[in-house]
């Protein structure tokens, strides 16, 4: 669904108020993720020191945010290949705080097994936090109508619409709306379309494209699991989940 677009969207509109750690890659031992939260704060941790000097560093670097009248922010890409104990150190970086807040929010993008994860027994209390919850499916056929033109629009297309009424339909049944297959399937059919020296692509171009991609649903079943979005509060500890 393009959670990492999301994600890059997402830090992008935070203005001065917040400081944010992005890490692109958690599959990381606990202590792996504590340093990688260190180095983006700019926590002054030693990378041989003990968790419990790594972590105090972090907290010295909060802390020093939190006087600023700032808040920090932890964005995890693709959660869902972080370990358990991994999942359960960000958990305990709920600890982290003053008097009065929190000093550490921490928002996951991540595939539908980051949420079977979540739910094993072992993180259960990180998964008692999620208080809210939200699932987002693909794109409506007036949206993926939308999102071709525009990505036609940005590729310098100023005509007339490429795609027959039809073969729009027949994109959208294929793909469900769902973004990476759209630009798959309607890649393909722009290749069919000039391969037959045709200036507007049909429905059988788009059929075509889709036999010739596996992850296409024929059947008009959705191809992939809908995303997800969940917020984590309890505790003063917010984390956010967007998994597909």
């Amino acid at each position: 669904m393009g959670k990492t677009l999301l994600c890059r969207r997402f830090l992008a509109t935070l203005d001065d108020g917040y400081v944010a750690a992005y890490i692109p890659n958690p599959m990381l031992e606990p202590r792996g993720l504590l340093l990688a939260i260190a180095d983006e704060f700019d926590a002054a941790a030693d990378r041989d020191a003990d968790d419990h000097q790594i972590i105090k560093a972090v907290n010295h670097a909060l802390l020093d945010i939190a006087k600023q009248r700032k808040k920090a922010f932890v964005f995890v890409d693709e959660a869902q290949a972080m370990p358990v104990e991994t999942l359960e150190t960000l958990r305990l970086l709920s600890n982290l705080e003053t008097e009065k807040s929190k000093l550490l929010q921490v928002i996951m993008f991540g595939q539908t097994e980051l949420d079977e994860k979540l739910g094993q027994p072992s993180i259960r209390q990180l998964n008692q936090r999620i208080t809210f919850q939200h699932q987002l499916g693909g794109l409506s056929k007036r949206e993926t109508k939308q999102y071709v033109t525009h990505r036609l629009r940005v590729a310098g297309h100023a005509g007339d619409h490429l795609f027959a009424g039809a073969a729009m339909n027949a994109l959208y049944r294929q793909t469900r709306g769902v973004p990476r297959l759209v630009n798959i399937i309607a890649h393909k059919a722009l290749l069919a379309a000039y391969g037959e020296g045709k200036f507007r692509i049909s429905r059988k171009h788009v059929v075509r494209a889709a036999n010739d991609t596996p992850a296409a649903a024929p059947d008009g079943r959705s191809p992939v699991a809908g995303l997800v979005a969940a917020t984590v509060v309890a505790c003063g500890l917010t984390l956010w989940y967007f998994v597909i």
